[in-house]
């Protein structure tokens, strides 16, 4: 990992914006750079030839495989990779339910599956159960969630039936960082027979994750969310767990997920997994967190009684502050605020101007949505960069 830089325009972001939207997207480390490189080049094989091209190439994808379970606490097999977190969710979801489909079908004489998530979900999950329904008439519930975007194990546990085959809630929202009681709610599912899949895009590289602590049968790990490429995933597959493959064909990744595999990325997925695990040990976690709480802090200074968090004060990722400002449009404030780069909500949603469905769906009235504001942190903000979004925002707010 390079050094994390001590002035505002920190890193990859020094001729531009002061950079908080590590939640959308993050730059890719120079140390995944520099190791996928030579997989565009010298090492250009097909990992599945048997002559010498193929060598390291193969190599270089079980070291990948190998580093992402150990992120995660798996096992190498227990890793896919795919081309996106959106791929990896839909593997997750459409995999279970076709595999009971095709598995036991007397079982569906009377009934079809049944699949639970959260109204606050990811939209990749949440077209992925649409889907299911429209195309194979799955039941799919959506449980509610409390003001600070909390799911209830309690509503879980009562919508569980007999015919609940998976239930899929994300790790962390994307939008307010609101950290799930994944435990819990595996626990609730097992009890009841059923699968868990966890979407941890946003937790990896910010806490630690572990498949097992968790109780995540399924487990979606996103490079573009933790220093790597955009265009490389991977799914945690727990042993013994057969899926209906997405992508049927030559039989790479264990059959789930056919296609020549994209030796580079998945090696720059495996960099990012080695780098992130060395991050959190070195105490990144602690570091987001003292950042996010200090650019808290500033903005209620500089905008007193006007500054009202969404999602929990505690529970919530450590780089994540999203924040409703009285009085004023948040597309508006950051249009007219070119020194910071933020977002309004999930980028998945950008270009709407209707409020966000999570913030609505946690009780937030139209207008208190329509002027939040996510603030993201990352491996390169400083208490440097904060100060100086800190006035930028206040002084912009100051004055609608």
């Amino acid at each position: 990992m390079t050094d994390i830089a001590t002035d505002t325009g920190a890193g990859p972001f020094r001729n531009g914006p002061i950079y908080l939207d590590y939640n959308a997207t993050t730059p890719i480390d120079p140390g995944v750079t520099d190791a996928m490189r030579p997989y565009f080049a010298e090492h250009f094989g097909n990992p599945s030839s048997s002559h010498a091209n193929g060598t390291a190439p193969r190599a270089a994808l079980a070291a990948a495989r190998a580093q992402v379970a150990a992120l995660v606490g798996a096992a190498a097999g227990e890793i896919v990779f795919t081309g996106s977190g959106s791929e990896a969710d839909t593997l997750a979801i459409r995999g279970v339910v076709l595999a009971a489909l095709t598995d036991d079908p007397t079982r569906w004489a009377h009934g079809r599956p049944h699949v639970i998530t959260q109204v606050t979900e990811h939209p990749a999950v949440l077209r992925a159960c649409e889907a299911l329904h429209r195309l194979h008439g799955i039941d799919v519930t959506y449980l509610p969630v409390d003001t600070d975007g909390l799911v209830d194990p309690g509503a879980l546990a009562d919508a569980m039936t007999d015919r609940t085959v998976l239930v899929t809630v994300m790790h962390a929202n994307n939008e307010t960082g609101t950290i799930q009681p994944i435990a819990e709610l595996a626990e609730v599912t097992h009890a009841h027979g059923a699968l868990l899949h966890t979407d941890a895009a946003q937790s990896i590289g910010k806490v630690a994750v572990h498949v097992d602590t968790l109780g995540a049968d399924l487990l979606t790990v996103v490079g573009h969310k933790m220093y790597a490429p955009k265009g490389i995933a991977a799914l945690y597959v727990r042993e013994g767990l057969r899926l209906e493959p997405v992508v049927p064909g030559g039989g790479q990744e264990r059959g789930l997920r056919a296609g020549t595999e994209n030796v580079a990325f998945a090696v720059a997925l495996g960099s990012a997994a080695d780098l992130t695990a060395h991050a959190i040990a070195a105490g990144e976690t602690e570091r987001l967190r003292d950042l996010r709480d200090t650019l808290h802090d500033l903005l209620e200074q500089r905008l007193p009684g006007r500054v009202h968090l969404n999602g929990p004060l505690h529970g919530r990722l450590p780089n994540t502050l999203n924040i409703s400002i009285d009085g004023l449009s948040a597309d508006a404030l950051l249009a007219d605020l070119p020194s910071v780069a933020a977002s309004t909500g999930s980028a998945c949603h950008s270009g709407r101007t209707e409020p966000s469905p999570v913030l609505t769906a946690m009780g937030r009235t139209p207008q208190q949505a329509l002027s939040a504001v996510r603030l993201s942190l990352g491996r390169w903000t400083t208490h440097a960069s904060v100060t100086a979004a800190a006035d930028a925002l206040g002084a912009a707010a100051a004055v609608t």
